[in-house]
């Protein structure tokens, strides 16, 4: 699960031109740290949601990777 959200998040930061990230912490912040703004945010729970059939902010807004995590461990 872990490597296919960061391949997940890799695509949705390439389509900004940013570099790739070669790992994820629980603590990384989708926005500060990762760079992801509201479209990006949108972006990613399409791709999560195609991937693991999970919206991942059904109930609100998930900041972490952690909460991510959490989400699709529910």
């Amino acid at each position: 699960m872990e490597e296919k959200i960061l391949k997940i998040i890799n695509n949705v930061r390439e389509n900004n031109q940013l570099a790739p990230l070669l790992k994820l912490d629980e603590s990384d912040d989708l926005r500060n740290d990762i760079g992801l703004n509201s479209f990006d945010l949108a972006e990613l729970t399409v791709c999560i949601e195609d991937e693991f059939d999970i919206d991942i902010f059904e109930n609100g807004l998930v900041n972490t990777v952690g909460e991510i995590y959490k989400k699709l461990a529910e």
